[in-house]
């Protein structure tokens, strides 16, 4: 289906025009005509097909053509994180370019300046207000910032904000809705909790869904089984093989982005590093970069996992294995956007087969392996370390031996030897055992 097939004002049709905007998303497809004819929405979709406009369409169609106030907020849309809302309120100046639809991005991680220029927008009314949970609720504990006039409630990676525990703040700002009111929930998986919320805030909803938690066809996905010391090295071989621009590298924790993006720069690559330690400036920034193509490699927490519009990954690696099938989805799920393609790498240590072997059961499909040979000089640090202190043992155990010899008087009337001619030892090396392949 094609965007000019939907009941959307030519002006939209103009604005999708000018961002290139031509077919439809299947989720597109089959969320915007319910949600323009004003029924409520429940839509389960995976990350990267398109959901932001698949709710934005309709929404902005329907506030310029009804009669809705020009001095208060019309539609709420709820996101868990504030890198979403901006992503969110940059389409949609993209989507009203040609039309007098205003928004307004209401996060936290800002100054009392920032806080008192959010609560002054909300005031005078913006039609679109995107914010995420906290946040809007602080503004409403205010009471200067009225809700009572909403007409569209939206909320976006609905799994995503009860996973990080925003129901409680979901069901207070839903509070202060008006009952009359178009809801659409998006999602991209299914589980009790947001049935569960569906049943409170939705009215009879007409139900759309696509593939649920499966990656875009258009990745090609890999593992690597390597011990954990050989992850840089396995990294440092893709690198060289031309997959080293547009890069997205998820790890465990916060330290171990730090030390990898660090390892990273030092070796020569442009590498930049997100998580929740960095300001909201400091984040701004390093997207910003990474964008603009100034920073190549970026090494990120589950932070970007999901709500990152970026289309041209081309590749996404897993420095570590998620610890949900899920996770894996959202995380692979940055590369092969808007049906383009890219490639997905999970480094698999001893510790984890078993974790990723429950992915793979979760997906009903084997990932490729790829092969890995651990030569010599890429021995980890633990087996050199091992290794030298056999070695000394042995060189040990034989000048024991030359000791005690040196020591002992020679039998009857035999002479004593010569000493040895002193000089440099010749030393020679012990042929390593060869080591079989890595799985």
């Amino acid at each position: 289906m094609y965007f000019d097939e939907l009941d959307l004002g030519d002006d939209l049709l103009d604005a999708l025009y000018e961002m290139h905007f031509d077919e439809c998303t299947p989720i597109q497809a089959m969320a915007i005509p319910p949600a323009l004819e004003g029924h409520d929405l429940m839509a389960i979709a995976q990350t990267g097909t398109g959901k932001t406009a698949a709710y934005l369409l309709p929404v902005i169609e329907r506030l310029t053509s009804g009669n809705f106030p020009t001095d208060a907020i019309n539609c709420v849309i709820m996101t868990p994180t504030r890198e979403l809302a901006q992503q969110i309120d940059r389409q949609m100046e993209g989507f009203s370019y040609y039309l007098p639809v205003s928004s307004l991005p209401i996060f936290g991680g800002t100054d009392g300046r920032g806080f008192s220029q959010q609560q002054h927008g909300l005031i005078a009314g913006a039609d679109v207000v995107i914010a995420t949970p906290g946040r809007l609720l602080a503004h409403l504990q205010t009471g200067r910032c009225d809700l009572s006039r909403v007409a569209f409630f939206i909320l976006d990676e609905a799994d995503r904000m009860l996973d990080m525990g925003f129901y409680d703040d979901i069901m207070a700002i839903a509070s202060h809705l008006p009952k009359e009111r178009q809801t659409l929930m998006f999602s991209a998986t299914m589980p009790a909790k947001i049935k569960q919320l569906a049943a409170s805030l939705l009215s009879s909803p007409v139900e759309v869904k696509t593939a649920v938690s499966k990656p875009a066809e258009g990745i090609d996905q890999s593992i690597f089984a390597v011990p954990e010391p050989q992850k840089e090295k396995v990294l440092i071989h893709l690198f060289r093989q031309g997959f080293s621009q547009r890069v997205i590298i998820f790890a465990a924790s916060k330290l171990k982005v730090k030390d990898l993006a660090r390892n990273l720069r030092r070796a020569g690559w442009q590498a930049a590093e997100m998580h929740s330690d960095l300001d909201q400036r400091q984040r701004e920034d390093v997207m910003l970069d990474f964008r603009a193509g100034r920073k190549d490699i970026l090494v990120a927490t589950d932070i970007v996992a999901r709500g990152i519009d970026i289309d041209d990954i081309a590749m996404v690696v897993n420095y570590d294995v998620p610890r949900e099938a899920e996770d894996y989805v959202h995380r692979i799920g940055r590369t092969a956007r808007a049906g383009a393609g890219g490639k997905a790498v999970t480094l698999v240590n001893e510790r984890d087969r078993a974790a990723f072997s429950r992915i793979e059961h979760f997906l009903r499909t084997k990932i490729r392996r790829e092969p890995w040979e651990v030569s010599i000089d890429e021995k980890t640090p633990s087996a050199k370390k091992s290794a030298g202190s056999s070695s000394r043992k042995r060189r040990g155990d034989k000048q024991c031996k030359a000791s005690a010899h040196k020591d002992a008087k020679p039998a009857g009337n035999e002479e004593a030897r010569p000493a040895k001619a002193s000089g440099p030892r010749r030393s020679f090396k012990r042929r390593p055992k060869p080591k079989p392949a890595a799985e």
